[in-house]
């Protein structure tokens, strides 16, 4: 719209009036009075956007549903079959009667009691007089006499200088022994056979360490001895043998 002038009244005009008259102004168009307004349009054009928005947005939803029903698991339920109908149990039959048979009644049969006899007196027999034993006097028997055993052979002893090896006995120390600087003489009581061989070996006086004496014993059996004759036959004897067991300190 143009603004419309105003025109001061002319001197020369009448003084009743006052001459007013407008500016031309050309008038607008037809088309230019039918176009909205630039805020109606801008309105116009967002309601248009909103609307193809909306339709667009409609357009994608179906796309994801289907895209969705594309890719969503399948469930498969595994459904156990309906167990058949158990059959009813057949009525329960009626049990026959059982008749009971009659117990027929057996009489008892006679019992004849034979009666004894009486008895026949009993007479006693008067037992024989008892034979008379006469006692005859037997001689004594001799006495025996006891056979005493003849006493056993005694042992000759025969002193240790008189003693002849044949081989001497091995000397052994005990390991332990000679750690522990253990030293003594051990004397052994050697019963000796016909053949010179030690029959018994036994402890006469310890030397006072057990491991010297149990390995004085040992080292006796080792040896061997000279015969010892009597009356020109062979004989048993026995010696006291010393053995000295000496660890060098």
């Amino acid at each position: 719209m143009k603004p419309l002038a105003f025109v001061a009244p002319n001197s020369a005009a009448a003084p009743s009036r006052l001459a007013v008259s407008r500016v031309a102004t050309p008038r607008p168009s037809y088309a230019e009075m039918s176009q909205p307004p630039r805020s109606r349009r801008l309105v116009l054009i967002g309601v248009a956007a909103l609307h193809l928005l909306g339709l667009w947005g409609l357009s994608q939803m179906q796309d994801v549903r289907r895209a969705v029903a594309r890719v969503a698991p399948v469930v498969v339920r595994l459904v156990a079959p309906a167990e058949p109908p158990k059959p009813l149990p057949p009525p329960p039959t009626a049990m026959p009667e059982l008749k009971v048979p009659a117990t027929p009644l057996i009489e008892p049969p006679l019992i004849a009691i034979a009666v004894a006899p009486a008895p026949s007196p009993v007479v006693a027999a008067l037992p024989p007089p008892p034979p008379v034993v006469v006692q005859a006097q037997v001689a004594p028997a001799p006495p025996v006499a006891q056979v005493v055993p003849p006493p056993a052979p005694q042992i000759k002893q025969i002193p240790a200088s008189a003693v002849r090896y044949l081989r001497e006995p091995r000397m052994t120390v005990p390991l332990m022994s000679k750690r522990l600087r253990e030293s003594g003489v051990v004397h052994l009581r050697v019963v000796v056979d016909v053949r010179g061989q030690p029959r018994e070996i036994t402890l006469a006086k310890s030397s006072g360490f057990t491991r010297l004496d149990e390995q004085a014993q040992l080292d006796m059996r080792s040896a061997r001895f000279a015969p010892y004759m009597e009356n020109g036959q062979p004989v048993e004897w026995e010696v006291i043998a010393p053995m000295s067991y000496e660890v060098d300190r």
